[in-house]
């Protein structure tokens, strides 16, 4: 397989609702979208979810662009590709970092290699589901009572698990009044987006006393140390995020004892090739992992999608359908979740399963740039 062009293209979402998290607010996301094409006219569309600005990640969707228009895409263009599982370490070498960037090519070319095989991209990565659970993140909300209408409202809809955004300030009554509110059976966890430091070890120790499956990447990004520290003084598991950069920090997180659970979050991490790698450690270690969210459009839902279909994603994911973020989706059919709380995987078409609305798609195009092998 060769990738004869490369196409970038920015648009911009409005979400339905402002989403805020720890470190800021999101109004509109953009998003920056790739469409592959093949010597034999195959294309492919990914997505990379570096945001707009470097609150949650170093990257950004301009440092993105920059990345993969002069580092990543001209590594794999105009070369014969034998499978996708070679991309990961063509990018890797002598290229650190800018593991977004990389995951937008990398993810792009698994899709392109589906559907030139004409097999659906859960089944070509080893899934083995039909569906996924999903689970919701709700945002930071304005007062402890918002905050139970929002949740209430949202388990009405079937969502089998909820995670709640926490900040100091705006966690530990919040979440008392919310656990009152539901009872104790009702599956919760909260996310910190690293909030927190060893100084609110009081907070934290009064959030693990309200029955939560987990509390989510509580301090520093790139920590384990504190982490593991924190992890002997609860009882509720930690799950990181941000400091699982790829598998070598998943063997420091079992041999320090960080954490207990892993989201994988696959265009963070680099791709499927690290996303696979991650998971098949944490499996043979018995760490549960599911697959987070970054506000993606229906194209790079997808790909989670697919991902969360391997037999190790044992937990509900953060992978709401269409209707939860956006008016429209730039994908056809949008992604629509059961009523038993399940987003059904459309393992009879290629690829991921769904297109790409590419009028829409042009409509929303706020630049584009065509990349051919130089």
């Amino acid at each position: 397989m060769n990738v004869e062009r490369i196409i970038m293209r920015e648009i911009s979402l409005r979400l339905k609702v402002p989403f805020r998290i720890s470190s800021g607010t999101t109004f509109e996301r953009r998003i920056l979208l790739l469409e592959l094409t093949d010597e034999n006219g195959t294309t492919a569309w990914s997505e990379c979810v570096a945001g707009e600005y470097p609150n949650y990640s170093p990257e950004t969707i301009d440092t993105a662009w920059l990345m993969i228009r002069e580092h990543a895409a001209p590594r794999v263009m105009g070369r014969a590709i034998e499978h996708p599982s070679d991309v990961w370490p063509l990018l890797e070498r002598d290229f650190r970092g800018h593991k977004m960037a990389k995951a937008a090519v990398e993810m792009g070319i698994w899709e392109l290699y589906a559907r030139r095989q004409g097999v659906a991209l859960a089944h070509l990565i080893g899934g083995k589901r039909s569906s996924v659970e999903t689970g919701i993140s709700i945002g930071i909300q304005s007062s402890p009572g918002a905050l139970i209408e929002e949740v209430t409202a949202r388990l009405a809809e079937g969502y089998r698990k909820i995670k709640v955004k926490v900040m100091p300030g705006s966690d530990v009554e919040f979440l008392s009044a919310l656990r009152r509110a539901l009872g104790p059976d009702i599956p919760l966890m909260v996310d910190a987006n690293s909030a927190y430091t060893p100084a609110d070890i009081d907070r934290l120790t009064a959030l693990d006393r309200l029955g939560l499956m987990m509390i989510e990447q509580p301090l520093g990004t790139d920590d384990l140390l504190q982490h593991a520290h924190l992890q002997k003084l609860l009882t509720t598991p930690i799950c990181l995020d941000e400091s699982i950069t790829g598998p070598d920090r998943v063997r420091d997180m079992l041999e320090l004892g960080s954490g207990r659970i892993v989201n994988i979050k696959p265009g963070r991490v680099g791709g499927f090739g690290p996303s696979i790698a991650i998971h098949d450690l944490c499996l043979e270690a018995g760490i549960p992992i599911w697959c987070g969210g970054m506000l993606e459009s229906g194209v790079g839902r997808g790909y989670n999608l697919a991902l969360a279909s391997l037999p190790g994603f044992t937990l509900p994911g953060d992978l709401s359908p269409s209707a939860r973020y956006w008016e429209r989706d730039i994908v056809t059919p949008e992604w629509t979740m059961e009523s038993d709380g399940t987003v059904l995987l459309p393992l009879d078409r290629p690829g991921t399963g769904v297109e790409v609305d590419t009028g829409l798609v042009e409509s929303l195009t706020s630049r584009s740039e065509v990349i051919i092998p130089g």
